[in-house]
């Protein structure tokens, strides 16, 4: 077991199994893009597949799968095969942004795999194209109809709510759960974007995301949150899904944070805002044991920040959080 330094067990994984994305959505990376890097960069399959079993006999149960855009990896669908048949995983779930993902959605299905957040920050055509950088609406959207169609996925929409860019999504989102049983999630806004550039003055945090919200429904109610969850949960009278807001900036959930990440080059991290603790694929790479890999996994989680704040207070890299989501697994 992974018990940290403050006393939170550790059994959940972020693994970002690329930072490549075919988006180039204006939050996370600048238009041009970022350096991506080559493939003997990142950790292999097979290195991924023994740090895994590695870490489930430590007890993490739950991983999700991120990137970039995860289905851009070679292969992933076989790699998730491998993974599903681990003992010890119970749940793995994937963050997607729908442009390439239904080709392989019954193979998914078909080995357990379905739950799914689906990456949308605008619901209007040309919102999403301004946001995105890219013509890939008819494609998200339609992977978002076959998916809500479907009663064997969990379907969660992550929105990242931005001033001046999509507030006008935020409602007809919302009507999206009136007859759907999926979840919308609206996400404050991190400088997570590969420059750096972050305005505070116009930012909108949970509490203004819900009072926009209840000024058109109402009252909302609010549900059961869950153990560990980032989200706040609420629903609407007569509505079949419900929505939640994830005050990602705002940084209220940490004290109950059960979670690693895993970046695509290897770089632990136990917190979101933090620069990376250390590269497990170098370790690996250098002959370490088994023994010794959970060591240094553990060696990091005694050390971990108390919440973001801390983290980031903490940083030694690059002070400034400015780096792309894309690098470390959104």
């Amino acid at each position: 077991m992974i018990i940290d330094n403050h006393g939170r067990t550790i059994d959940y994984l972020r693994l970002a199994v690329t930072d490549r994305c075919n988006l180039r959505c204006f939050y996370c990376m600048p238009e041009d893009g970022i350096q991506f890097l080559k493939k003997d960069a990142l950790l292999s399959y097979e290195e991924l597949l023994r740090l895994m079993r590695l870490l489930a006999q430590e007890g993490i149960s739950k991983i999700r799968i991120t990137g970039g855009e995860p289905f851009l990896r070679k292969d992933l669908v076989s790699f998730l095969e491998n993974l599903s048949a681990i003992e010890g995983i119970n749940k793995i779930a994937i963050t997607t942004n729908g442009t390439i993902t239904l080709r392989h959605l019954d193979a998914l299905v078909h080995m357990g795999i379905r739950s799914f957040n689906l990456s949308i920050d605008s619901i209007d055509k040309a919102r999403f194209e301004k946001i995105t950088r890219r013509d890939s609406f008819d494609e998200v959207w339609s992977c978002f109809e076959q998916m809500s169609a479907r009663e064997d996925i969990e379907l969660k929409l992550n929105c990242v709510v931005m001033a001046d860019q999509n507030i006008e999504d935020i409602i007809p989102m919302v009507r999206l759960t009136q007859e759907k049983n999926i979840s919308v999630r609206f996400i404050e806004e991190m400088p997570f974007n590969g420059d750096g550039k972050f305005n505070k003055e116009t930012h909108w945090n949970y509490i203004k995301i819900l009072q926009h919200i209840e000024s058109t429904f109402g009252k909302a109610i609010k549900l059961d949150d869950g153990k560990n969850s980032t989200s706040l949960n609420y629903g609407l009278e007569g509505f079949a899904g419900s929505f939640g807001i994830i005050p990602a900036y705002t940084r209220s959930f940490c004290g109950s944070c059960n979670r690693l990440r895993l970046t695509p080059q290897g770089s632990i991290k136990t917190c979101l805002y933090d620069d990376g603790i250390f590269n497990i694929r170098d370790i690996m790479r250098a002959g370490a044991t088994d023994n010794e890999i959970i060591a240094a996994v553990k060696e990091a989680c005694s050390h971990r920040a108390k919440d973001g704040f801390e983290a980031e207070a903490k940083r030694k890299i690059n002070p400034h959080v400015s780096e792309s989501m894309a690098t470390i697994g959104g």
